[in-house]
């Protein structure tokens, strides 16, 4: 899997029931799941088609433990797994999972913002990954959103990590801002303050639909539950957040309600 630096280019599913969790996003998004055939690990990949989008697996017994529930999580990739887990400690983050190979698939080490945040640092073993999709194509990742501990400290922070420069901002009023960011093109995502009712600092995905309105009907007839929206954003786009059947927040963007 190539690792571009700087952006996102996967996405993991961590559930106490995997056979439910495809059920559940082959209804609301589309994907299909099938086992990649690891030998040494229980690990589906969702598709698009053709296109491979993202992984699902269990929660590791020691993560189970320690009380980490059902999350979805995201991988930037970076030149060198060691060098930048070593920025990220240097800057006031935490190495939850110090670099580790996958033979035959990269390396990684899993880590947090200095406010809690939880991402990935990947890189691919191979120059081979998947092809970007069109923005806006149905079933792929449309947009990553921040909601920090303290959104202008974890901006300075991703920004001197990976080099991400700051895009349109919105003002939300008694919210905060909403700073956009962007990693040589067109933006990629936003941060914002989480809201004081949040469980803590984390990411968000919002997965590409054709109409949210449809969306939303099949989140809820899977057994999903709908946090917030349909509501319109910036560019005319609509948006809504919710969990999966197994407590797994994600969200899903479409052009149209």
């Amino acid at each position: 899997m190539a690792s571009p630096s700087g952006r996102f280019l996967w996405y993991d599913l961590m559930t106490t029931d995997m056979a439910a969790a495809a059920a559940f996003y082959r209804e609301v998004v589309g994907w299909d799941a099938r086992d990649s055939g690891m030998p040494d690990r229980s690990y589906s990949i969702f598709s698009m088609g053709a296109t491979a989008v993202a992984g699902l697996m269990p929660i590791p017994d020691d993560l189970l433990a320690a009380g980490i529930p059902p999350c979805w999580s995201g991988y930037v990739g970076v030149a060198d797994v060691d060098d930048y887990a070593d920025r990220v400690e240097g800057a006031g983050g935490t190495i939850r999972k110090p670099p580790t190979d996958i033979p035959g698939i990269g390396r990684y080490s899993v880590v947090a913002d200095p406010y809690g945040a939880v991402f990935i640092l990947f890189k691919g073993s191979s120059a081979q990954g998947p092809e970007p999709a069109a923005p806006g194509a149905p079933g792929h990742i449309g947009w990553h959103e921040l909601h920090a501990g303290e959104g202008e400290g974890a901006f300075a922070f991703y920004s001197k990590l990976f080099g991400w420069s700051p895009a349109e901002a919105h003002d939300m009023g008694p919210m905060g801002k909403y700073q956009t960011f962007a990693a040589g093109g067109a933006p990629l995502g936003g941060m914002m303050t989480r809201m004081p009712d949040s469980p803590g600092p984390f990411w968000a995905y919002y997965f590409n639909v054709d109409g949210i309105d449809a969306a939303k009907s099949r989140v809820e007839r899977s057994g999903g539950r709908v946090l917030n929206g349909p509501m319109e954003v910036p560019g005319g786009l609509w948006v809504l957040q919710a969990i999966d059947p197994q407590g797994a927040f994600f969200a899903l963007l479409a052009p149209r309600r």
